[in-house]
């Protein structure tokens, strides 16, 4: 048994530090799919499949039990891989959500990826090694989701991990036991410094390591530790790693997300294979140097590369430049506008209905509505349509509300009625406009 498991208060302080600045949970299983279109439709269309399973008794030698919710996207042909979505200590307290969340599902669909997010309600020293029950039990999920939806390409889809604290660690020893199922892993201040050994096939997987510095939990977490030795172990043998100090930011505190998502799409574009995972192509990586954050195509470099990040490509090495001197990655796209915009009278209502994919890069913060060219409402009418918290990635409201709007009128002749979508970043589509005719 390793050092942490004879130290039962380090995964205590953990669990209080990942408990910290989390949203509540939300168990509404409505779908929020909104409302269906004014005409009757010939064709019917594919549903998403979101569900949840549960895992307890012998299924689950790790913990009490374990939650999993699950995301499908109907429309893929063959699910390419698998989100896995790890908790750190204590926070499966809060529930699943990410399931749910527009982002997710939005990248999910625009790479043929199923979701799944863990809440394991047990002991972080136990489930935290994979080969302690937790990776079976993984096993035993995706079985059961191969089986509800009669996708049997999930039981050997390979992975895009993400873990947070003691579930960085849990990633850690996945890297570890499963190298040649993980297309690429990002770890949120993963902790307890294993100090693992990886063999050659790890050694293609790309990794990105993010810790806080000295604020980073307290002392027996360890997490700036792992961070820094596990790059420093990998890149030794040439791996593609990157590593980030976040400063000014902490243990529960990162906009972790807006990085992951590039360097995962990154991976993807370079890894997936008909024959399996393929290695990245050299003449495509960059890397970074971890002090003046200066980028460079590695084909082109001549010096000492030892010391230095090794990203999938060159949109990546940008992102992680700028994520490692701003600690956040800022959307410069434009979402893509929402469509199926219906209306039709209910009494002295005018009931406007959309359907919207939610921006892969930063979501959805808001849908304005217009009459004529002329905005006249926003859904919702405050914050922001559906977000995520800094700490646990936790996604709130789940599910998203309807894409709806109810304009208090009864049009004596055409109108316009236009929607548009704005990201977390504000950036805002185009207008769809549909004329109404009473």
């Amino acid at each position: 048994m390793s050092r942490f498991l004879s130290k039962i208060a380090a995964p205590i302080a953990l669990l209080a530090l990942c408990c910290q600045c989390a949203q509540p949970r939300y168990d509404n299983p409505d779908d929020g799919s909104g409302s269906k279109d004014s005409e009757p439709q010939e064709i019917a269309t594919p549903v998403d499949s979101i569900f949840q399973f549960t895992l307890k008794g012998e299924d689950c030698n790790f913990a009490d039990w374990a939650d999993y919710g699950v995301y499908v996207p109907a429309d893929a042909k063959r699910i390419q891989g698998v989100l896995i979505l790890q908790h750190g200590c204590g926070m499966e307290q809060f529930g699943l959500t990410r399931h749910y969340d527009l982002q997710y599902q939005a990248f999910a669909r625009k790479w043929n990826l199923a979701v799944i997010e863990t809440a394991i309600h047990g002991t972080c020293g136990l489930w935290g090694y994979p080969d302690k029950g937790s990776a079976q039990g993984l096993f035993k999920v995706l079985a059961k989701v191969a089986a509800k939806t009669h996708r049997d390409e999930i039981t050997i889809a390979p992975w895009l991990l993400w873990g947070h604290s003691a579930g960085g660690f849990w990633t850690l020893g996945m890297l570890r036991d499963y190298p040649e199922k993980i297309i690429a892993a990002v770890c949120y201040s993963a902790a307890w410094d294993p100090g693992y050994e990886y063999n050659s096939v790890a050694a293609e997987v790309p990794l990105l390591m993010r810790h806080a510095g000295k604020d980073d939990g307290d002392a027996s977490s360890k997490c700036p530790e792992t961070a820094i030795h596990t790059f420093s172990s990998l890149r030794a043998k040439g791996a593609p790693v990157a590593i980030v100090c976040n400063r000014g930011q902490n243990h529960n505190l990162s906009y972790l997300r807006t990085m992951a998502i590039p360097f995962w799409e990154a991976a993807l574009s370079q890894r997936l294979g008909a024959a399996g995972l393929k290695p990245l192509d050299p003449a495509r990586t960059w890397l970074g140097d971890t002090t003046s954050f200066e980028i460079f195509k590695e084909s082109g470099y001549a010096g000492d590369k030892s010391a230095m990040v090794r990203l999938p490509d060159e949109a990546s090495a940008k992102a992680w430049k700028e994520f490692a001197t701003t600690n956040v990655v800022v959307d410069k796209t434009a979402p893509s506008a929402p469509f199926d915009v219906t209306a039709r009278q209910n009494g002295d209502v005018l009931e406007i209905s959309w359907k919207a994919d939610a921006d892969v890069e930063s979501g959805i913060a808001c849908f304005n509505i217009y009459r004529d060219g002329v905005p006249v409402g926003r859904v919702p009418e405050a914050g922001e349509y559906q977000s995520y918290n800094f700490n646990g990635d936790n996604t709130y409201p789940v599910p998203a509300p309807a894409m709806k709007y109810r304009l208090l009128e009864t049009p004596a002749k055409a109108i316009r009625i236009g929607v548009e979508a704005t990201n977390r970043d504000g950036l805002k589509s185009s207008i769809t406009e549909i004329k109404y005719k009473p």
